[in-house]
């Protein structure tokens, strides 16, 4: 029978136990693996509440968490005692999981590196031994390749690091990886011959070519980004509306922002005149439209 958000009767008298830290020391003297309990400096135990427990895992934890400082060390190792009466299959994923909650809760308290996390199951069910592994890798149907792919680094892509020609063969995702690879870099102008080489295959998407088109708009490191779309445009004519409007509205952006250097560099010159004329601050401010800080940094110092 599981558990429900109502302890058992077993949990009851398990809490009340292992709840008290003296008793816990000795349970962990006992019972730790010999390569863990070495490393414990069991005097320094001490109960922790179980706030990293999932919401939807709360009904079935039995609430028993420890922290113990280790010997020689600044570090942590946490204990986490999960108490069962009937054999649960997924035990194993359980415990990972309440495992990965405490680490978390570690981090969230400021602490810059994961502590150990060591699960021990307490278990007196009628079914004995009990059934199920306890390594959370065995979970799966391919228990080799998990540990293949979750003891070892996980798989990165850097694209930082791979040549461009070589991201110029890798086909449907070469367009985002080029761009995303030279986004904040490179004036994007001198990559419109790749661009070009890998719009025209149809490889991409029209939903994904406006996000892209957009995306350089918005962030591309280009010194004249409506002469790029133009030109852009005239090599690729299927999307030379999109493109044109493109263009279009960043140089709007570009003639709006130009005026509002330009009003506000008049609005610097006149303040500093009346600055220097000997009018207050406050005039000045009411005349000029500019900002305390922008007026504060013509005065004297």
């Amino acid at each position: 029978m599981k558990k429900h958000s109502t302890a058992t009767p077993h949990d009851a008298v398990f809490k009340q136990f292992l709840r008290h830290t003296d008793t816990a020391r000795d349970f962990l003297d006992i019972h730790l693996p010999s390569s863990v309990l070495q490393r414990c400096d069991l005097q320094t135990l001490k109960l922790e509440s179980a706030s990293f427990v999932e919401e939807d895992l709360r009904a079935y934890y039995s609430d028993v968490l420890y922290s113990v400082k280790m010997q020689d060390s600044e570090g942590y190792i946490y204990v986490v005692i999960e108490h069962q009466s009937s054999p649960d299959s997924h035990m194993a994923f359980r415990l990972m999981r309440y495992a990965i909650g405490a680490m978390q809760r570690h981090l969230d308290a400021g602490h810059k590196r994961l502590p150990l996390v060591v699960p021990m199951l307490f278990y007196h069910g009628i079914e004995t031994p009990y059934p199920w592994p306890l390594n959370w890798l065995a979970e799966f149907s391919d228990p080799a390749l998990a540990q293949q792919l979750y003891c070892q680094p996980f798989p990165l892509v850097d694209i930082t690091v791979i040549p461009d020609d070589v991201i110029m063969q890798h086909r449907r995702v070469a367009l985002l990886e080029l761009l995303q690879k030279h986004i904040r870099q490179r004036d994007l102008a001198g990559f419109i011959e790749q661009l070009v080489t890998l719009i025209l295959p149809g490889y991409t998407t029209h939903r994904q070519l406006i996000t892209l088109f957009n995306y350089i708009g918005q962030y591309g490191s280009t010194l004249d980004a409506g002469t790029f779309f133009r030109q852009l445009a005239r090599r690729l004519p299927q999307h030379e509306e999109t493109l044109m409007t493109i263009a279009e509205q960043l140089e709007q952006k570009g003639r709006e922002e130009g005026h509002k250097e330009g009003r506000r560099a008049e609005a610097l010159r006149i303040a500093r005149n009346l600055l220097r004329d000997g009018v207050g601050v406050e005039s000045v401010l009411r005349a000029t439209g500019l900002s305390a800080s922008d007026v504060k940094q013509l005065l004297p110092h």
